[in-house]
Parts: C-alpha cells; sequence; structure tokens
C-alpha cells in the first residue's frame, strides 16, 4: 500500500541520519581546527571558549546550518556527551592531591563556602526566575565548579535535555570570557595583591582555561595560585556528581511509587525510570586519574600528551554542544537567563573576594 505523504515525512524523520556519527564527528574535528587557529591568532580567547562560540555559528549560518541539524547531527550530539565523558577522565590527570591540600585549610574552606553559596545560590535564583528544564541546575553547576565541563557532567548523571545544557553552556562560556577582560581592571581597584588576585580568580572564573587567561595578567604568583584554587575546585565535581545521581534515583523512586497508586506521576515514573550509578563511571574514571597523579609514577611528557588530548576532546564536546544551541529558542528566555548569570557572578565574585581577604 502506497505511503501518504505525512507517512513519508514520518518515517524520514525517524530514520537515523547518514553516514551514522561520521559526518558529526568530522565537522566537531574542522571546528577544533578553527578554535585553535583563532586562540593562535588571538591568544587571550582560550580554544575552549572559541570551540564553543564557533559551535553556535555553525548551527547558525546558511551554509552550514542544514548539515549541523541534519546529517552531522548525531556525530555532534555524541562528541558533546561520549567525547565530553572522556575529557572529563583526563581532567584528572591535572589534580594532585598533595598540591591542593597544600593550599592549607583555610584555602580549602573558603573553596567549599565559594561553591556551596554560588552553587545553592544560583539554583534557588534560576528557579525564582521560572527558567525550564535543567537550566537552574547546570548553570548553578558551571559558575560553582568548572564551567562547560561540570555542566556536561552533571547533565548527563541528571539526564538533562540537550538544549538545556546547550543554553547553560553558552551563558556560562560567555560570562567566563567577559571575566578575562574584566577581572584583570578590577585588582588594583580592590588592592589585591599578586597572590590574592590569583586566589580571587581561582575562585571564581569558570573554566580552567579562561582562569589561566585571566591570572596570567597577574604574574607567575597569581597564575600559579589560581590554578592550584581553580583545580580544587574541580575535585568538587565528583560528589556534586554523585549527589545529583541520588536527587535522579530518589525521584524516579518517587514517581514510580506516584504511579502505581494511578495518579498523574505515571508519565513522569516512565521518564525517570533510567537509575544512573551513583558514580557514574566516567566520574570514577576522573577520580582514578587523580589517584594515579598524586603516585608521581607518570613522567612530564605523558602528563603534557594527557592534557593536549585533554584539551582536543572538550574543544570537540563543547563545538558539538555550541551546535546545538539555538538563538531564537534562547532568546524567549534571554532576559531572565542573563539575569541568572549576573546575579550568579556578582555572587561567586563577591564571596570569593571575601573569602580571600579573609584567608591571606
Amino acid at each position: 500500500m502506497a505511503l501518504t505523504l505525512r507517512e513519508r515525512a514520518t518515517r524520514t524523520r525517524s530514520l537515523p541520519p547518514l553516514g551514522g556519527d561520521a559526518p558529526g564527528l568530522l565537522l566537531a574535528a574542522v571546528g577544533v581546527a578553527a578554535a585553535i587557529a583563532v586562540h593562535a591568532a588571538v591568544p587571550a580567547v582560550p580554544k575552549l571558549t572559541a570551540a564553543v562560540v564557533l559551535g553556535m555559528a555553525a548551527a547558525h549560518l546558511p551554509g552550514l546550518r542544514p548539515v549541523v541539524r541534519g546529517v552531522a547531527r548525531s556525530g555532534l550530539s555524541t562528541a558533546g556527551k561520549r567525547l565530553m565523558r572522556l575529557g572529563i577522565v583526563l581532567l584528572g590527570l591535572k589534580l594532585s592531591l598533595d598540591d591542593v591540600l597544600g593550599l592549607g585549610w583555610a584555602t580549602v574552606a573558603m573553596v567549599l563556602t565559594v561553591v556551596a553559596a554560588t552553587f545553592a545560590g544560583t539554583l534557588w535564583l534560576g528557579r525564582r526566575l521560572g527558567l525550564p528544564g535543567d537550566q537552574p541546575l547546570l548553570v548553578a553547576t558551571g559558575y560553582s565548579i568548572c564551567g562547560a565541563s561540570a555542566i556536561g557532567a552533571v547533565s548527563q548523571a541528571a539526564g538533562s535535555e540537550e538544549e538545556d545544557v546547550a543554553s547553560s553552556v553558552a551563558l556560562v562560556t560567555l560570562c567566563g570570557t567577559l571575566a578575562i577582560a574584566v577581572l584583570p581592571l578590577l585588582q588594583h581597584p580592590l588592592g589585591l595583591g599578586e597572590i590574592e588576585f590569583g586566589r580571587w580568580v581561582g575562585a571564581s572564573v569558570h573554566d580552567v582555561g579562561q582562569v589561566v587567561a585571566t591570572a596570567q595578567t597577574g604574574g607567575p604568583g597569581a597564575l600559579r595560585e589560581a590554578v592550584l584554587v581553580k583545580l580544587m575546585r574541580v575535585v568538587l565535581l565528583a560528589p556534586l556528581v554523585a549527589g545529583v545521581a541520588v536527587t535522579v534515583r530518589r525521584n524516579a523512586r518517587a514517581a514510580r511509587r506516584a504511579g502505581a497508586d494511578g495518579s498523574d506521576g505515571a508519565d513522569g515514573a516512565a521518564k525517570a525510570g533510567r537509575r544512573p550509578p551513583i558514580v557514574p563511571l566516567f566520574v570514577a574514571g576522573f577520580l582514578a586519574m587523580i589517584v594515579l597523579r598524586t603516585t608521581g609514577v607518570l613522567p612530564e611528557r605523558a602528563l603534557t600528551l594527557a592534557g593536549d588530548a585533554q584539551e582536543l576532546l572538550l574543544a570537540a564536546a563543547l563545538f558539538g554542544l555550541g551546535s546545538a544551541v539555538h538563538l531564537p529558542t534562547m532568546a524567549k528566555t534571554g532576559g531572565r537567563i542573563a539575569l541568572l548569570g549576573l546575579g550568579s557572578w556578582v555572587v561567586v565574585a563577591g564571596v570569593s573576594y571575601a573569602g580571600v581577604l579573609l584567608t591571606t
């Protein structure tokens, strides 16, 4: 029997993109190469920031838009998820427990306070503003921990929609990029020396690359302190992801009970039927890499190669996430999400500044 036009269209939409993941992964590789070129031309722009922006541009350029939304979509989604996980695992090799503990317990307490205050304050404000889906959770995660990498980790534990992930990454990346220009201008008016400025940057700027770009303006001492404080925030990624996973499992059980009672929670039970592990495999890998780095058995050359691979993987993942941003959709909540970004920025910068003054 001949299919109607509507049936043919429905079947066409349900078919997987031609070529599987290959076209999208190839496009992500091209995007990474372009991001590297941008960073080489303008060193102040981190590769990861350039990758997000280029992904967003590819999704809206008339010539590339049909490719991004069609044949390349599957591979770009794979890059945004699986390559992100691999990048997060390798991120653990940047951390040594000895370096983090060497900061002193006062600094450790300061970082814990900054992360907790930023996460709670951003989550509360995002919900009060009525932002949809998991956007409040994801923006809170990105601001409090380590930008897009943290958003990618938490979104996979929470099973977030790709659109929520993409818009949150775009906001956090934009604000982190602005910090590169704004924070150095505030160093002397705020009376911060080299060490204090470095710790302030490490406690308040989102992505590791953005921290490096911002702190290097204050000198080598500022850069070292910023990276150490920042990496301590990264350590907190694992317990945060575990907490989100526990919450998702608890909500899934509640939804199943509501469904068994015949209430409106039946649909919620079906949606929340996934039971993410309390510690996802990639987070376990992240922790294992921290332990491996702490042992000191890896030569410097291996750590350098792993760092390069980690940056390339995250750049490809962020290009994929950037390509999922739909600006017309973001515009519908543009004022509210911009207000959330500004409010969260004030919280993280203010609390971290107070913490630095109290601990140095």
